[in-house]
């Protein structure tokens, strides 16, 4: 069925059909109408499940991590300010293996006060131990908050799961999505069974213990294998999702034009379409563009980032987030995978980004420049 829907409506129908126990909820501006919509489908009944109005965002989490260890199937949201003051528990929550869903919208981070999107907020906590993803719009907001509980709670990765959508841009502009039947998606996503990460009354176990330095590398290590071996349960998901709902999605990063690119951008989130349409145009004039979307940071493509990016004559990275004092937290991790020239920091705070401005970082491209480059 289709339907035409915010992004944030997406993200809401997702959960739905995914059929949590528990949700969690507090709100804040952007993300609000997630949680609105998640607790009309339980005030309504479509939705059998707990919504708890917790008293903050550290109360979300925290209450989504407990239901985890309780063993039923859980959700949050947030966004900004509220996702920095779940900080203190989102490792809490990867370090236990829990493996929460939430779904965050992408906005600018204090000081100044601002309430429109960039991505600050998600990167800033790409080393707090869970997956995240940036969907480029709607219909891939719904869908990868479906394959997140998947991926999440298969036995062999058991990390929580971020989906990260860009903050107004997708979640509150409207566009058509294909919404899929219960059936299907009961077929995709069986019921949860948390395994062993669970209280049992009959067999205790110790959760949130301490551990030395004796043993404490050995859990971060098991972690960090944990999210290595999530690729393959992401490509395993994502051929699934194909043959039930006939949508392909391509892993990690999603290439365009870049087989025989001399000038590759990188990018991700919502203004990779502009991107692409600049490449198109760049095209008809003889330039030999191409765009790299990341859909993943974390576990991060390194391989397919160097398989792409190698190849090139020179790479630029546009990210709307900075590390200050040094450069853009995606363009480092590009880095990291292959050659990058240029690192281009634009759309801080809700700022424009048009097509003429992307068009000016090939131009600064073909012309040799490098190092840091606001927009």
């Amino acid at each position: 069925m289709r339907s035409f829907i915010s992004g944030n409506d997406a993200a809401a129908a997702a959960v739905h059909l995914a059929r949590p126990q528990v949700i969690s909820a507090y709100p804040i501006t952007p993300q609000t109408t997630v949680v609105e919509r998640l607790a009309e489908f339980v005030e309504d009944g479509s939705l059998d499940a707990e919504f708890v109005h917790v008293e903050s965002e550290h109360s979300a989490l925290s209450v989504a991590m407990g239901a985890s260890l309780a063993g039923v199937r859980t959700f949050t949201a947030t966004s900004s300010q509220g996702l920095l003051y779940m900080a203190e528990v989102l490792p809490y929550a990867a370090g236990g293996r829990f493996p929460v869903v939430m779904v965050n919208a992408n906005r600018s981070l204090a000081l100044p006060w601002n309430i429109y999107g960039d991505q600050r907020d998600s990167l800033s906590q790409l080393d707090s131990g869970w997956i995240q993803a940036y969907a480029e719009n709607a219909q891939e907001v719904l869908d990868l908050t479906l394959m997140a509980f998947r991926v999440a709670e298969d036995p062999s990765v058991r990390v929580p799961f971020m989906v990260n959508l860009d903050g107004f841009h997708l979640t509150h502009t409207y566009e058509v999505v294909e919404l899929p039947e219960q059936a299907q998606v009961n077929v995709f996503l069986p019921d949860y069974d948390p395994g062993e990460n669970q209280i049992d009354f009959e067999s205790p176990r110790n959760f949130g213990f301490s551990a030395g330095p004796e043993w404490n590398a050995s859990f971060h290590r098991s972690h960090h294998e944990a999210m290595l071996r999530a690729w393959d349960v992401i490509d395993q998901a994502e051929r699934k999702f194909h043959a039930i709902f006939g949508r392909r999605y391509p892993g990690g990063v999603d290439a365009y034009r870049c087989g025989d690119a001399e000038y590759i951008l990188v990018t991700l989130g919502s203004v990779s379409g502009l991107c692409r349409e600049t490449a198109d145009s760049l095209r008809d004039h003889g330039v030999r563009a191409g765009i790299l979307r990341l859909r993943y940071l974390r576990p991060f493509p390194h391989e397919a980032v160097r398989e792409v990016l190698s190849p090139a004559k020179a790479t630029a990275v546009l990210e709307k987030d900075i590390s200050f004092g040094g450069a853009g937290t995606v363009f480092t991790n590009v880095r990291s995978a292959a050659p990058a020239q240029l690192n281009v920091i634009g759309g801080l705070g809700g700022a424009d980004i048009s097509k003429e401005r992307i068009a000016g970082i090939f131009e600064s491209l073909i012309q040799g420049e490098s190092g840091v480059k606001w927009l």
